[in-house]
């Protein structure tokens, strides 16, 4: 089967997960590593735009995008073509020994694309976490100086290092450690439970990064301009400002860890756009890459020159099909104006989530920019976290057709990435289903 036969609607046929699929999950069990956890155990043979089906024959409606990776769609028409036509010319030569045209017309894009007018380099990787250990890396060399603060409920990976900046431990970090050292964790803005202001909230943040760490200690401040697996938690205007002022009066590298809020995800190529800033270090992967694994660091010349020859990279990083499909991605955005698609999707999804807030008193906030939006779930007449009925919400979905993500340092939080190729007709659809499971979840 292609994808050309996919349905354009959800459709499903059997029961949540159907017979094939867990005839598959009993093969996985058997085999995968338990690590390796599983959300949803339906198995998906095809997918297209924002509907994938599975191996039952069961269409779903996405509003998660593999986390945020398949953002301008599913089996999209260009990436696909692109990376065909790739892969029929050369997979493989390892940039660093015998290089090719692609990976240098992915770093001018990115130049191009990132924010911030001065000059820039990139390196491209494997994956996000490998972006945030090079941006480490690099910030170290650069600066001389080891030690590096991360925010509150952030999360930047599972490696070794990017498991010591993320706050939240379980499951990521339990039982790994130890983990590397000279890792801080300052506070971040939560305008629903800290009340701050933006200026207020960076006076804290600096506060302590004066005082447990000290400037002439501290090489880099890594944030996510929106926290993803925090909650999509979006701090308070003139906090980031504030941050990078002070960073950059104090010889402190400002790294944005844009891994899911980057590549037009909130209407912006870089949601840094929308707060002000211009980071020095900014990192890309997920939807960059339309589906196929790739990353980069992307910054200032003069820093991301600092390292010497030979000390980054590594044998997949910038895989000339991967390049390849980034470039498509970036046509499709442009093309299609998909900026401005994303902003459409996250006008519907806020108009909609305020109304449910409204009207159902466990929904305690409603917050996003563009296509990346979430609702906070809390016991009625407190903020205290409530993730029974992010359970049962997400659950009642997917058995309806939508497939949703939970988030969050206390998991309660629902947040939507939905692709930016989703038509009208899918997102009102989904948000219908929402509607239902919310109702259902009373």
């Amino acid at each position: 089967m292609s994808t050309s036969d996919i349905p354009v609607s959800r459709n499903i046929v059997t029961a949540i997960p159907g017979p094939k699929s867990e005839e598959l999950h009993e093969r996985r069990k058997a085999s995968v590593a338990n690590g390796a956890g599983c959300a949803l155990p339906v198995y998906i043979e095809r997918a297209k735009g924002a509907i994938f089906v599975d191996v039952d024959g069961n269409a779903f409606i996405d509003m998660g995008s593999g986390i945020g990776v398949t953002t301008v769609g599913h089996a999209n028409d260009t990436v696909v073509e692109a990376a065909k036509a790739q892969l029929e010319k050369l997979t493989h030569t390892l940039f660093t020994v015998t290089p090719y045209e692609g990976y240098v017309a992915v770093a001018e894009k990115l130049a191009e694309i990132t924010p911030g007018k001065f000059a820039k380099k990139s390196i491209l990787v494997n994956s996000g976490a490998e972006a945030v250990e090079n941006a480490v890396k690099i910030a170290r060399k650069f600066t001389g100086k080891s030690a590096i603060a991360a925010l509150d409920h952030s999360y930047h990976g599972r490696t070794n290092l990017t498991m010591a900046l993320n706050y939240k431990s379980v499951p990521y970090n339990l039982g790994f450690g130890p983990f590397a050292s000279d890792i801080y964790h300052a506070p971040n803005s939560y305008p629903y439970h800290d009340g701050l202001t933006g200026e207020e909230a960076a006076k804290n943040t600096i506060k302590y990064l004066e005082k447990h760490i000290g400037a002439e200690q501290l090489a880099a401040i890594i944030f996510e301009p929106i926290q993803g697996e925090g909650g999509f938690i979006v701090p308070a205007e003139g906090f980031l400002p504030a941050l990078q002022k002070w960073a950059n009066a104090n010889n402190v590298v400002v790294i944005a860890d844009e891994i899911q809020s980057g590549t037009a995800r909130t209407g912006y190529w870089y949601a840094s756009e929308f707060f002000g800033i211009e980071p020095d270090l900014v990192l890309s992967a997920k939807g960059m890459g339309g589906g196929l694994p790739i990353a980069s660091v992307t910054g200032k010349a003069e820093i991301m020159d600092s390292t010497n020859p030979g000390s980054l990279g590594g044998t997949f990083g910038g895989n000339p099909v991967a390049c390849a499909a980034v470039l498509g991605v970036y046509k499709e955005i442009e093309e299609k104006k998909l900026l401005d698609r994303a902003k459409q999707i996250g006008e519907k999804l806020l108009s909609v989530f305020n109304e449910l807030k409204a009207e159902f008193d466990f929904v305690g906030d409603v917050r996003g920019i563009g296509a990346m939006v979430a609702l906070e779930f809390v016991h009625p007449g407190t903020k205290d976290p409530n993730p029974d009925v992010v359970k049962k919400i997400v659950s009642y979905a997917a058995q309806q057709g939508v497939l949703l993500l939970d988030a969050g340092t206390y998991n309660n939080v629902v947040r939507t990435l939905p692709s930016l190729a989703i038509t009208d007709a899918q997102l009102d659809d989904a948000l219908t289903v929402i509607r239902e499971a919310f109702s259902q979840a009373v």
